[in-house]
């Protein structure tokens, strides 16, 4: 029996490729709206695909969708119709739709195998390799993470990479080397094309293991890569003004405020409380930020009448950016997804993130003349040399330097 697994999450719905499926590419071609990711061999749908569409088509085939946070136990859709259809028989939602081969097809799907030529349906190749870091070990790492106060998600990046570790390897924990643990930090990058960062905090994550619950130094010496020395990307006013006056949702709208004129970080903004803002003072209270330290950063005054008039119209409580359910906050990947669509409609063609607002705060403010060691502080920088990488972005001491194309007659 072949099947399918659809893995959805709030922001997107992700269909791998295990192998070469003809069948199943002109199936996913033909519902629309969907991206062919050909390094990662997978169809990246958005949240707003045509659903009815979608499940009608899907409905042909024998799926494991597998959700966001969802339970142990797995679902297969689609077994009993899909057994009762003669071999022969082709899809009829592929059919009339598509001609026999598309050029979406022949630009991106590879070719099959001679072998798998005369099959109909190749729908999944090899299983997931199992996991090999067992329960205990797992349980024993998280407790040393939560006895230390480590925020949940290092804990969730450090069990990832230790499973990862030995999943890739197939080894238990006692049975890696020094020399694969480097073979894997270079399968990461080849394979996965991790950044810098991404790799050290691999490193980090199994030197934390082996040193703190091996009590094993067989990696200490392993070589970190050099941090990537890139520049922050930043927004102008315009581009900022664009921003907010095409998000029309009036949370949505503060969210953004609030992370732009305050300079948050996104997980401190979707944890915001209402008794974490003085509207008198003008002043937001950080309560456990980065680094869990607290901090206070200004309020703007068009934010504190915008959060007045949004409290009193919505009845906001407790959480000023209340998700689903309201008894919880807003996730950060809505948050994101918030600002994605926001750049989408001002039609801004950069490749950022909701964290450059704050990177744009900073700049901002630079640029206006304000010492350097203010915006530390309202950053909650630990140390000024992170807060004076906006000086190479800044154009304040450059505003007054003409190019020399400029002078020639």
């Amino acid at each position: 029996m072949e099947v399918v697994y659809i893995f959805s999450d709030s922001a997107s719905i992700r269909i791998p490729f295990f192998d070469v499926d003809r069948h199943l590419f002109r199936l996913l071609v033909s519902v629309g709206g969907g991206v062919w990711d050909n390094v990662r061999q997978e169809f990246v749908f958005g949240i707003n695909i045509n659903s009815a569409r979608f499940e009608r088509i899907a409905s042909y085939i024998p799926y494991v969708r597998v959700d966001e946070n969802s339970s142990p136990q797995i679902s297969i859709f689609g077994f009993w119709k899909y057994s009762r259809m003669e071999p022969s028989v082709s899809c009829p939602a592929a059919r009339d739709i598509l001609p026999e081969k598309s050029p979406v097809e022949k630009a991106y799907l590879p070719a099959p195998a001679p072998e798998l030529q005369q099959k109909k349906y190749t729908m999944l190749g090899p299983l997931p390799q199992p996991e090999i870091f067992s329960e205990f070990w797992q349980n024993k790492l998280e407790d040393e993470l939560r006895s230390r106060k480590y925020s949940p998600r290092t804990r969730r990046c450090y069990l990832y990479f230790n499973r990862l570790l030995c999943r890739t390897l197939q080894k238990t924990p006692e049975e890696i080397h020094a020399e694969e643990v480097t073979q894997f930090l270079a399968s990461i990058e080849k394979d996965r094309e991790y950044s810098a960062s991404s790799i050290n905090l691999a490193i980090s994550a199994i030197k934390f293991f082996y040193r703190e619950i091996m009590k094993d130094g067989r990696i200490e010496d392993q070589h970190r890569p050099r941090n990537d020395g890139r520049l922050p990307q930043v927004l102008s006013k315009d581009e900022i003004r664009r921003i907010l006056d095409t998000e029309k949702n009036p949370k949505h709208r503060l969210l953004l405020m609030l992370v732009y004129s305050s300079g948050l970080r996104v997980s401190e903004v979707v944890a915001l409380k209402m008794e974490h803002i003085d509207l008198s003072r003008k002043v937001i209270h950080i309560r456990l930020g980065k680094g869990r330290k607290d901090r206070c950063t200004l309020l703007s005054e068009k934010a504190a009448l915008f959060i007045t008039e949004y409290c009193d119209f919505f009845g906001i409580q407790k959480w000023l950016f209340p998700g689903q359910p309201p008894t919880r906050p807003l996730t950060i990947r809505s948050a994101q997804h918030i600002f994605d669509k926001a750049v989408r409609r001002a039609e801004i063609h950069k490749k950022i993130s909701i964290h450059c607002l704050r990177h744009t705060f900073a700049t901002h403010l630079l640029e206006s003349g304000t010492d350097i060691r203010y915006i530390q502080s309202l950053l909650g920088h630990s140390n000024v040399r992170t807060t004076e990488r906006y000086t190479h972005i800044a154009r304040r001491n450059v505003l007054n330097i003409q190019s020399p194309l400029d002078s020639i007659p």
